[in-house]
């Protein structure tokens, strides 16, 4: 989904706060008293998970929600929340932890460095990745396509109903971190960003483009399960330098690689709670990630019955996170 990249678009959603009736998982709205924080020392008590709108995040929250509950003696809830909109509630204690954070060096300076509301817990483990990518069928025929430089040659091929005399860049959620508009922009591209609105309709884009021999060019990124169906061909842009992103407004280079990582409140941090420690000691792999994302989004297994498959056959890993 670092640097004004993620997969998932920086910047807070205007001045709102939680006090918007979100709804959580499990049927809780923010605002309620089960948003009240964690128990004291020792004790889990209520821990609030925010969950954001990727398959990948889901995986890991299903995994730590797991393990959170059936180890730990928690009352997870989670909480279904944009990227930007789980940092607002660090302060107030609706949110205790966001698992798997992708950059966003402008929430964490307004939350962790200015506001002091939140803190990082380092690496997931997981490596991210953000680009452009095409079908396989369509780099096989036209291996050049994925230079940047020759994406106007076939501009023409992308246009749609939506995208007018352009060729259409396809994103996902608008939530997620994206460089998108700002690079086709500065690249001088003919070619404009339509929103395919979730990671689901994005997939489907691409499946449907590989199965029929349709023309999509679009932002994808991994961790993801879905190259295991159909392997994405990424599109090189101008190299990622340091601070080639620092002005969202002029970037025009690629997205750096992220070290994925887990962001908590500092209330949380100070809370005594077990589920803390479970938050700080968890680290997998894009492989370990993958699997139990598959489980949910193309063996239509509930996050549930996912995680505690994955469980099962990684008692090691879990140990390690709960020593």
């Amino acid at each position: 989904m670092a640097q004004q990249a993620r997969r998932w678009r920086s910047g807070v959603a205007g001045t709102a706060v939680l006090g918007l009736a979100l709804t959580a998982c499990g049927g809780a709205k923010v605002g309620d008293d089960s948003a009240a924080g964690s128990g004291g020392s020792g004790k889990c008590g209520t821990f609030n998970l925010a969950v954001n709108p990727w398959v990948g995040y889901e995986a890991d929250a299903a995994v730590v929600a797991r393990i959170a509950e059936t180890e730990l003696g928690c009352e997870v809830v989670k909480k279904d929340l944009k990227a930007e909109i789980g940092w607002q509630g660090f302060e107030t204690g609706e949110v205790d932890a966001i698992v798997e954070n992708w950059g966003h060096d402008d929430l964490r300076k307004k939350y962790i460095t200015e506001q002091k509301t939140a803190v990082s817990l380092g690496s997931t483990g997981n490596k991210g990745i953000i680009g452009w990518y095409v079908p396989p069928w369509i780099a096989k025929k036209h291996p050049d396509i994925t230079d940047w430089k020759n994406l106007d040659k076939y501009a023409s091929n992308f246009r749609t109903s939506e995208s007018g005399d352009k060729g259409q860049l396809l994103d996902g959620d608008p939530s997620y971190q994206t460089n998108d508009e700002a690079l086709v922009k500065n690249l001088k591209l003919d070619f404009k960003v339509v929103y395919a609105g979730s990671e689901t309709a994005l997939i489907q884009a691409f499946r449907d483009a590989e199965k029929n021999k349709k023309w999509v060019i679009g932002y994808f990124y991994e961790p993801q399960w879905f190259f295991s169906e159909v392997p994405l061909v990424h599109i090189e842009l101008p190299e990622h330098t340091e601070g080639c992103d620092a002005d969202p407004a002029k970037v025009a280079c690629d997205y750096p690689v992220f070290d994925l990582d887990k962001i908590v409140s500092t209330r949380f941090a100070k809370s005594g709670s077990p589920a803390y420690d479970l938050v700080k000691n968890f680290k997998w792999t894009n492989a370990d990630q993958n699997t139990v994302a598959k489980y949910i989004a193309l063996d239509k297994m509930t996050p549930e019955a996912a995680a505690k498959k994955w469980i099962a056959a990684n008692p090691d890993k879990v140990k390690a996170w709960l020593s």
